[in-house]
């Protein structure tokens, strides 16, 4: 009954995996530029279309192009070496400086100012010329763009002050989410804390960064902001930092926040990285003498002799001035006598 016949079986290619289909091995070279800390992929995608980016000596022109360990990668002349492990600082910016790696009408930058010892590192996002407070920095390119993404979700909190005296209703609309020019803006959470004089003070939470955000909201209810501080950043705080001030998370509270592995984010320090301050041992007690252990009993034993020199009465000190007393008044010194022995009884 050749109805019911099995057909023949078919022979099927093998199916195959990316790493049969002729993949070049190795990351892109925009990602290996980011995570060296050149620059962020963005920007290292535009250094490459500048021909400042060499490989092996040739200039390449497009970021279409993987590389391994293998590979000589210059920038500008100068060598880029192996990625480090991601880190990440808080950094407290102050009012007056620009979040950017240079600016094109030379003002100070927030990387002008920091310490010398720190590496080549980029901020998470920015905070604008007249704004202060919480601004992240990072050495590697991929945790930057993590951070940065909306997907993350990440609370962002600011202390705000407005010129005004407003009341909870006026601050409504930007709870519900406003349209400027066009562009939406989300929800926002906002807190009216106090009013001092002619201001007052709000708590602000976002979970976008558009530019000037915040600034821009509250000119739409009719506000003015004259002082703005970013407090928080996710689970990251400004806390105790001051102007200027710089700490670096910890290799545990960076996996545990992020959910990384210790691979990933290997703890323990890192060459370039000052040690945790110890508080100072309390200084020992100096031996008698260099080298030599005192017996027991010994150390007592010197101490109370140099307080019996110390505290012995000068009477033969005495008898000595006030015979030489006499003698200074005719100008002549006077000899001392010869000591008293014991009496012979």
């Amino acid at each position: 009954m050749t109805g019911k016949e099995k057909p023949p079986a078919r022979k099927t290619a093998p199916k195959t995996t990316p790493k049969d289909a002729d993949t070049p091995e190795g990351e892109r070279i925009a990602k290996v530029l980011s995570r060296a800390g050149i620059a962020s992929r963005r920007e290292a995608e535009r250094l490459i279309e500048l021909g400042e980016v060499k490989v092996n000596g040739k200039v390449i022109t497009s970021p279409a192009l993987n590389v391994t360990a293998k590979d000589k990668i210059t920038v500008r002349g100068e060598p880029v070496g192996q990625p480090e492990p991601p880190r990440l600082w808080l950094y407290y910016k102050p009012e007056g400086l620009v979040t950017s790696a240079a600016d094109e009408k030379g003002r100070d930058t927030v990387f002008d100012h920091l310490p010398e010892d720190m590496p080549r590192v980029m901020s998470v996002g920015r905070l604008d010329l007249n704004s202060e407070g919480l601004l992240l920095l990072t050495n590697d390119g991929e945790l930057k763009r993590r951070l940065e993404l909306p997907s993350t979700g990440w609370l962002r909190k600011y202390r705000v002050r407005v010129k005004g005296n407003p009341t909870d209703p006026d601050l409504e609309p930007l709870r519900k989410g406003i349209t400027i020019d066009g562009e939406h803006f989300q929800k926002m959470e906002v807190k009216l804390d106090r009013h001092q004089g002619a201001n007052a003070w709000l708590t602000v939470g976002l979970r976008e960064g558009k530019n000037r955000e915040i600034r821009r909201a509250m000119a739409h209810i009719g506000l003015t902001v004259n002082r703005l501080i970013r407090t928080s950043y996710g689970p990251f705080r400004l806390n105790e930092l001051q102007p200027g001030d710089v700490e670096e998370v910890k290799p545990k509270v960076l996996r545990e926040q992020l959910g990384l592995s210790e691979a990933e984010v290997p703890g323990g320090p890192r060459p370039g990285r000052k040690p945790e301050a110890k508080p100072a041992p309390k200084p020992a007690a100096k031996p008698a003498a260099k080298g030599k252990m005192l017996k027991p009993g010994e150390g007592l034993k010197q101490l109370s002799e140099t307080w019996q020199k110390a505290t012995r009465p000068p009477a033969r000190q005495a008898d000595r001035l006030g015979a030489e007393r006499p003698a200074r008044s005719s100008g002549k010194p006077a000899r001392p006598g010869p000591r008293p022995g014991p009496k012979k009884g």
